[in-house]
């Protein structure tokens, strides 16, 4: 029901659904939340927007000939029923619909972007107290664990407590290389696992905090080998193995409980047999290393000391499925990745509508169908939409891409980062494109 440009009085040219193609610029005479599209008007650019189209049930659409791409039959004057679908039939003086579209969609961006900012700000602060505490923990462990413990508490009450969680990915001016913390990466994310593997709930807190502590022993090897970007010598590989070791050291000495121990000693012990610094096996490796050890090797294959190595969040997850299965205890694996959708965020994707965009969310009720950042060169970033695949099941996600793969001006809109931090809140993602058959609901 939207009026446009062209007056209602002049000739106006319609063409049927099944008259649609490619370059025809045609509007969408239907209210924002019953149609799947950006924007109420725009030039058909493939067959896949006009199967969309003519799913809207809509028997005519209005049509620009000035604006198409192809001649379009000479205009017609509209029927009764063109007259009844295209005027607003809401009270004098009519609503002007582009006005009010653009305050719908200001307002929900609006609060979109308050509410990443509040899971930014907890991420900034979790991750500058995590860090400072890991520098500080031999020389003041009470305060230093004082401060990790608050840090985990907190995040465990609200996973647990919550029933739903959705997974962040922190945009570039917050989770750039100053504030990535691969401690509170592997916290995050295995603490969401924790949520469905039914641990005792005194040994929730003890997951957190071994994730955050699990490389202690790492300051016990030389920076030039742990901060190396090219590959490690043997000498060298064989050393970083002993950060393991010299863990668990730190942690009796700074007074560790057990299952915290357990977790800095087999955070490399793999289910086959094949990891370090024992060769331990399955039931002999403790259930919360086993969590750990997989999402340590995930946030490694994404965030490698050389940026240039780095996969992207959709690669990692593949390559622990398809190539590293074994390593890892196979119902872990598989909640990871119900937990991450296939597509984690970070993933940059082509959608079926042709339009590139960013997974930037996960909810943890609909893993499958994330959040997409969409490329809009006609909005500004910040004012760009966050299409919610699981409110818009006609549209699905084709293929992952590499940065490599988007144009410049893509790359540059979407910025995607050199490093993948996450981070998390309870509440469900905001409803940014709605079927018309929840809005009626």
């Amino acid at each position: 029901m939207y009026p446009d440009e062209v007056p209602m009085d002049e000739a106006v040219s319609y063409v049927s659904a099944d008259q649609l193609k490619v370059g025809l610029f045609v509007f969408v005479d239907l209210p924002w939340f019953r149609h799947p599209f950006a924007f109420d008007r725009f030039k058909i650019k493939t067959d896949s927007q006009i199967t969309q189209l003519r799913e809207l049930g809509v028997p005519r659409f209005r049509i620009d000939p000035a604006r198409s791409d192809l001649p379009v039959a000479e205009p017609t004057e509209p029927t009764e029923s063109d007259v009844a679908t295209a005027v607003v039939s809401e009270p004098e003086p009519p609503v002007d619909p582009d006005a009010s579209a653009r305050a719908q969609r200001r307002a929900r961006n609006a609060a979109r972007r308050a509410r990443i900012a509040r899971v930014e700000g907890a991420f900034s602060r979790a991750g500058q107290t995590v860090r400072e505490a890991n520098r500080n923990l031999i020389a003041r462990p009470t305060e230093s664990l004082a401060a990790l413990n608050q840090v985990v508490g907190e995040m465990a009450a609200s996973m647990l407590s919550a029933p739903e969680v959705t997974l962040h990915a922190m945009a570039d001016r917050i989770g750039g290389t100053d504030t990535y913390c691969h401690e509170l990466n592997t916290a995050v994310l295995s603490l969401m696992l924790a949520r469905h593997l039914e641990l005792p709930e005194a040994l929730v807190p003890m997951l957190g905090l071994g994730a955050l502590v699990h490389d202690i022993g790492l300051a016990e090897i030389p920076d030039k080998v742990v901060k190396k970007r090219e590959p490690l010598t043997h000498a060298e590989a064989e050393l970083r193995k002993l950060h393991c070791e010299y863990g668990v050291k730190r942690g009796h000495q700074i007074g560790l409980p057990p299952p915290v121990l357990a977790i800095i000693g087999q955070h490399h012990e793999c289910w086959d047999g094949s990891g370090y610094p024992k060769g331990a096996s399955a039931d002999r490796i403790h259930p919360l290393a086993r969590v750990v050890a997989l999402v340590n090797e995930y946030d490694n294959l994404c965030n490698p000391p050389d940026v240039m190595r780095a996969l992207t969040p959709y690669e990692s997850l593949s390559i622990l499925f398809t190539q590293r299965r074994n390593r890892f205890e196979g119902r872990v694996l598989q909640l990871l990745v119900r937990q991450l959708g296939v597509y984690p965020p970070g993933t940059l994707v082509a959608l079926s509508d042709d339009r590139l965009g960013m997974v930037v969310s996960v909810n943890s009720r609909a893993p499958l169908r994330p959040g997409v950042m969409v490329y809009q060169p006609e909005l500004p970033r910040d004012e760009s939409s966050i299409l919610n695949l699981a409110q818009v099941p006609q549209i699905n996600i084709a293929k992952a891409l590499r940065p490599a793969d988007l144009p410049r001006e893509v790359h540059d809109y979407l910025s995607p980062r050199t490093r993948v931090a996450y981070f998390f809140d309870t509440e469900v993602d905001i409803e940014v494109d709605q079927p018309a058959s929840e809005a009626a609901a």
